[in-house]
C-alpha cells in the first residue's frame, strides 16, 4: 500500500500489480523514489476526479521516465475510487 500524505489528509492506495504489473511497478518506483513529495493536484473537477503528481506547487512541470507499455486493455476500469496514470499516446 502507497500513501500519499496530503494537507486534507492521507489517500490510500492499492497498486494491482497482477493485472497491470508495468504501470504498478512504475507509480511504486515513481512514489519510492519521492517524484510526489511536494506536488500538487493541478486539475480538480467536483465530483468527478483530481489530478496530479505532474506539478510543484510553483507550476513547474516535473520531468518524467521514459514512456511504459500501455496496460489498458487488462481488464481494469476507471471506476470511483481508482487511480491511474495518464497516458501520452
Amino acid at each position: 500500500m502507497i500513501i500519499f500524505e496530503t494537507n486534507m489528509g492521507n489517500i490510500h492506495i492499492d497498486v494491482d500489480i497482477d493485472k497491470a504489473p508495468i504501470t504498478a511497478q512504475n507509480f511504486i518506483d515513481y512514489a519510492n523514489e519521492g517524484f510526489y513529495d511536494g506536488t500538487i493536484f493541478h486539475r480538480v473537477i467536483n465530483s468527478f476526479m483530481i489530478q496530479g503528481g505532474g506539478f510543484n506547487e510553483d507550476m513547474i512541470q516535473k520531468s518524467t521516465k521514459a514512456e511504459i507499455e500501455n496496460e489498458a486493455k487488462n481488464g481494469l476500469k476507471n471506476n470511483k475510487y481508482t487511480i491511474s496514470m495518464a497516458r501520452t499516446a
